[in-house]
Parts: structure tokens; sequence; C-alpha cells
């Protein structure tokens, strides 16, 4: 095992990637001699040359096209959006070509494609720099989308994303690129439709992903010293969503709380409420409760900023609430 940053995980598994196969290439906005926004490409040009490192115009809707091109024709390129709310430029591509060129070409086309960058709320960035874009994407038929919390599903993720024939979206948080934990030097892969036990428990099945995984493991220190019992499950993958592990958890503990940075309104929570109902509502011994961000654009101010997010305090005095 070696202590390794968030980072340097990712890092990690686009060199091993690269030399391993010829056809892998990043491009982006300073991905090449800068070394990324977050460093995840640092140093990468010296070893692999201007071409397979290539950095782009910041023009997102002109190289995305043509990283969808270049998957189409044999490469297998990893697109870095310098954040990811910049990738709305490039919605089109990502939706009407990305995601649908395989089925539109009856299967003569594949898209290995990987799409990653930083997103979510950080400190002060603003409105238009603090998107959580994963519901945006969800609606398009045709992409995988998942979403790392740790170093160890970083570089799990990254690769089996690079070695998938289909378009894979990776959501990075802004605020865990410095988090240092240990993994394998052996290598090894995570799947990408597999949620993650976090906690195994029986009172209540609490449903996370990316940075509030550890606004609930905070919140879970403390409703463990009060008696609580909460099993905790990173979603991991946000499309398609592990069902199957939500419901054999909820088959043990009866009730439902998930916990999201997207926002309310159209999230991740709202679909997993609507599949849960449809098909597993006999399990539920009371409604299923999401708490999510609010529905506004994220203010600059710190403390507004705060107020906007779910804080682990919130989510011991849902719990409390709940399970009462």
């Amino acid at each position: 095992m070696s202590k390794i940053f968030l980072f340097d995980a990712l890092r990690e598994a686009i060199d091993e990637e690269m030399e391993r196969d010829n056809s892998v290439c990043v491009l982006g906005e300073d991905v090449g001699h800068y070394g990324g926004s977050y460093k995840v490409t640092k140093d990468l040009h010296n070893k692999y040359g201007d071409i397979r490192i290539l950095d782009t115009p910041i023009a997102e809707n002109s190289f995305m096209g043509m990283a969808i091109g270049a998957a189409m024709t044999g490469l297998r390129p990893i697109v870095e959006g310098m954040n990811m709310s910049f990738l709305l430029l490039a919605f089109n591509q990502i939706s009407n070509n990305a995601g649908m060129l395989r089925y539109t070409s009856g299967g003569n086309f594949k898209i290995p494609l990987v799409i990653r960058g930083p997103g979510g709320v950080g400190k002060q960035l603003g409105a238009e720099h603090s998107q959580r874009l994963e519901a945006y994407f969800q609606a398009i038929p045709g992409l995988k989308i998942v979403a790392c919390s740790t170093p160890y599903n970083a570089k799990g993720l990254l690769k089996s994303a690079i070695r998938d024939d289909n378009p894979v979206i990776l959501f990075e948080h802004v605020l865990l690129y410095n988090l240092q934990y240990d993994i394998p030097e052996h290598e090894y892969f995570v799947p990408l439709d597999k949620a993650e036990i976090v906690r195994v428990g029986s009172d209540i099945t609490i449903l996370t992903y990316s940075r509030m995984r550890y606004h609930v493991l905070q919140a879970s220190d403390v409703l463990v010293k009060d008696g609580y019992d909460p099993e905790i499950i990173d979603l991991i993958s946000l499309k398609p969503i592990d069902i199957d592990s939500i419901a054999d958890s909820l088959k043990k503990t009866n009730y439902l709380l998930i916990v999201e940075e997207c926002m309310k309104t159209g999230g991740i929570a709202a679909e997993i409420i609507a599949q849960v109902n449809d098909n597993y509502f006999d399990f539920l011994d009371a409604p299923i409760v999401r708490l999510s961000s609010q529905d506004i654009p994220t203010p600059y101010n710190g403390n507004l900023e705060k107020a906007t997010v779910v804080q682990p305090q919130k989510i011991v005095e849902t719990v409390q609430q709940l399970l009462y």
C-alpha cells in the first residue's frame, strides 16, 4: 500500500493507461505544459509529448467534437474540463454526438471517450464555478456517469472508464483533490456500475456520493455515539444507479435518507426516489427524505455559500427525526 493524494491517483491512472495503450490521449485547456489546473496531468507531456497530451484553445465545443471524432476513429481520448461547468459549452456534442453515435450508427462506431474534471461547491468560487452538472447529464441516453470520492476509487474508476467502449463522465470534486489515503501498489479496477457499502448498519440507509460522503461520515460519528446504527452507501455510479444494492440495504433498515450536493429539483435523489417508490415501496416504513443543495445559484459570500450545502448537523437532526 502507498499513501497518495487523490489528484496523484488520477494521474497514476492516466499514466498507466497511456503507457499500456498508445491510443490513449489527453486533451483540454492547460493539460500539457502547465500540468492541469489541479495537476492531474503534471509532467505527462514530458513523457508522452505535446500530441498525446494536447493543449487546446479555450473552445470547449470544438475540442469536445474533436475528441468524439478521435474516439470514432480508433483513439481513446480523455477530455479534461478545467471546470465541469465549462462543458455546458459542449453540451450539444456530449448529448447529440457522444451519447448517441453508437446507436445512430447501428453500432458501427464505438465512442471510448472519458470526460473528467473538477466540479462542486468549493471555497467561494462563485456561481459559475460551483456547478453540479450530474443531473444535467443524467437524462442523456448512452452516457455512463460516475463520481469519485477517495483516491482508491478515483484511480480504479478512471482506469475502468478509459478501457470502456462507451462515453463515461467522471465527476471529481474540487475540494477532494488533496485527500490522501493508502491505495494498493498493484493494478486494480473499480466497476462503473456498483455502489460501495461504506458502513454496515441496520437502522437507516443513507445514500450519498462525492464530497457529501465525508459530511455523512461526520454525522455518523455523532449518530453512533447516540446509539444509532446507520448504513452508509456511496453511490459512485450515478448512471446507471445501483438500485440492487439500495434495495438490499432497505430490506434491512426500512428507512432511506439521501444526502447530495446536487440541487433538489430534478437531482440525483429525485431519480432514486422515483425508482425506489416504483419498485421497492413495500420496504419503506416512512417516506424517503432527501437533503439537497438549495435551488439557487451558489453565493460568493462564504457564510451564504455554506448555508446552501447540506451540513453534518442537519444530517444528524434528520436521522433523529426519522427514527424518533
